[in-house]
């Protein structure tokens, strides 16, 4: 049975929706979003990845929390926060895409910081799921180790960008190298293709990140 009060209904219904749109409605909170989209982290760690202060960070997490969107795990004096399920990240990545496509000071932002990007050669989710099957490239995952240990592309290698010189006798020659980070606006993977290319290999890079792929369903390993 519907009760006849649709009015009061629809306030309701749209004030409980907005609570999330308000949570989101900080470009600090967005970037939290993103980064607890790689793994749980703590407050101190945010707040150096972000800038910020520790007691901002922390009221910037308890909107967030207070939304749903986080979740909190306290272990010791620390808090560890991580997004409360995979619908939190696709809501992030909806905004970042619609950003994209409807305003261009967000695009040409982009195109700005990524001066170089256009000539890296972006490898797309099929394409790159294709390349994976056939065994045509070997993928190398850009991110800091703690990243990829959290969770990763399945097949990946980890090379952080910053060791990548160092090690480059690991990757074959041979083979085109991916490399991949944490997301669109991540540099790892550009300088991690500058690198490989600097060095004589055929490398690009996937276009998106690690919590892209997750999000399509595709095989991941890792915790």
């Amino acid at each position: 049975m519907i009760k006849e009060n649709g009015r009061q209904f629809a306030t309701q219904l749209y004030d409980q929706l907005a609570r999330l749109t308000k949570a989101l409605a900080s470009p600090r909170r967005l970037e939290l979003v993103d980064l607890l989209a790689q793994r749980e982290r703590t407050v101190e760690e945010l707040a150096r990845l972000t800038s910020m202060s520790v007691a901002n960070t922390s009221r910037h997490l308890q909107a967030l929390r207070s939304a749903r969107l986080v979740t909190v795990r306290r272990a010791g004096l620390h808090a560890h926060y991580r997004l409360a399920d995979g619908g939190v990240f696709e809501l992030w990545q909806a905004v970042r895409d619609l950003g994209e496509r409807r305003l261009a000071s967000m695009r040409e932002l982009v195109s700005s910081h990524f001066e170089d990007r256009a000539s890296l050669e972006a490898v797309g989710i099929t394409e790159l799921l294709d390349r994976l099957r056939s065994g045509a490239a070997v993928l190398v995952d850009a991110r800091p180790e703690d990243e990829f240990l959290a969770g990763h592309i399945a097949g990946a290698i980890n090379v952080p960008v910053d060791e990548l010189e160092e090690r480059l006798h690991v990757l074959p020659m041979d083979q085109e190298v991916i490399a991949y980070c944490r997301g669109p606006y991540c540099a790892f993977a550009d300088r991690a293709v500058a690198i490989l290319r600097a060095n004589g290999y055929h490398a690009r890079r996937f276009a998106l990140g690690f919590p892209d792929w997750r999000a399509a369903g595709l095989p991941v390993a890792g915790a």
